[in-house]
């Protein structure tokens, strides 16, 4: 029978070596689990991989080369050939402005936990599928890939300061020359529009296909508080004293939902993704979704 207390030697070394990761790369890998046996990565064998393709039957091709189950989808035949793909380079970005820092009940996370959680769990199932990764951010280390890439990632991140503001207009500044590029932003995008806009059409002007994804809490859409309520701005607008909240919730919600539309229709006409996540929710369903989305334009 083996001794037990000769793995404590092991079980030590693997505490340790588990104690100096960071906890968000924890966490996120954790959520990347979880979502991983419902995807299907790409089946990659070396700096780049072959991949199906189809266009349309034209003459002179051969009937050999028709994809009859392909063609079954639709009335035009289509013909399957081979396409090199490089890896992608997808860098997340997670929004650490002061708005960030808050949540309606204890029982909910900060929204800046939530969107730097996403961020890092959806890099580590990029990571598992062979793409190259990096962060938007100022001093951010270089794009890579495997697992040490990811750790440095989730490490920067997680440094990186709570309230100082999103730098909108310096962000398309961090941006690494790619060919095969995508970034994805992790966000409640409550500035005006007109703010957002110079940002983001630098980063699509540079090539990259986008992806704006909202975190907000419940409480942010709903205003469901009742009665007199004193409330503090996050980044500098000062205090409003509410006599009966409940009389403003109406023209609350509209406004809320004039400003997600704006950014929507902003992200439509750089022909990005636009969707939200609510802190209330669990990340596996947004990072399923967002994986799925990033999968199609690729």
């Amino acid at each position: 029978m083996a001794d037990p207390t000769a793995a404590a030697p092991l079980l030590g070394r693997a505490e340790a070596a588990a104690s100096v990761l960071p906890p968000l790369l924890v966490a996120a890998e954790r959520v990347a689990v979880t979502v991983a046996p419902g995807i299907h990565g790409r089946r990659r064998s070396g700096p780049g991989d072959q991949f199906w393709q189809y266009r349309r039957y034209q003459p002179g091709d051969s009937v050999t080369q028709i994809d009859w189950r392909q063609s079954a989808r639709s009335d035009p035949l289509y013909v399957r050939e081979r396409e090199w793909s490089a890896a992608q380079t997808v860098l997340v970005w997670a929004d650490r402005s002061a708005s960030m820092d808050f949540r309606s009940a204890a029982t909910l996370p900060l929204k800046h936990e939530r969107a730097a959680l996403l961020a890092v769990a959806l890099a580590a199932l990029l990571n598992r599928g062979g793409e190259r990764l990096g962060l938007l951010m100022p001093g951010a280390p270089p794009p890579g890939m495997g697992h040490a890439a990811l750790a440095r990632l989730a490490e920067a991140l997680e440094r990186s300061p709570v309230g100082e503001g999103a730098h909108w207009p310096t962000l398309a500044e961090n941006v690494p020359l790619s060919r095969h590029g995508s970034v994805v932003l992790f966000g409640d995008f409550l500035d005006p529009p007109d703010r957002l806009e110079p940002t983001l059409r630098a980063l699509a002007g540079r090539g990259l296909r986008g992806h704006l994804l909202q975190v907000v809490d419940p409480a942010e859409e709903s205003l469901p508080f009742r009665g007199r309520i004193r409330f503090t701005g996050a980044e500098g607008e000062g205090d409003l004293l509410i006599a009966r909240t409940e009389d403003v919730r109406d023209a609350y919600v509209r406004r809320f939902q004039a400003q997600r539309a704006a950014v929507q229709s902003l992200a439509r006409s750089l022909d990005w993704s636009f969707a939200v996540h609510h802190t209330d929710q669990p990340p596996q369903t947004a990072l399923l979704a967002l994986h799925a989305r990033l999968a199609e334009v690729r």
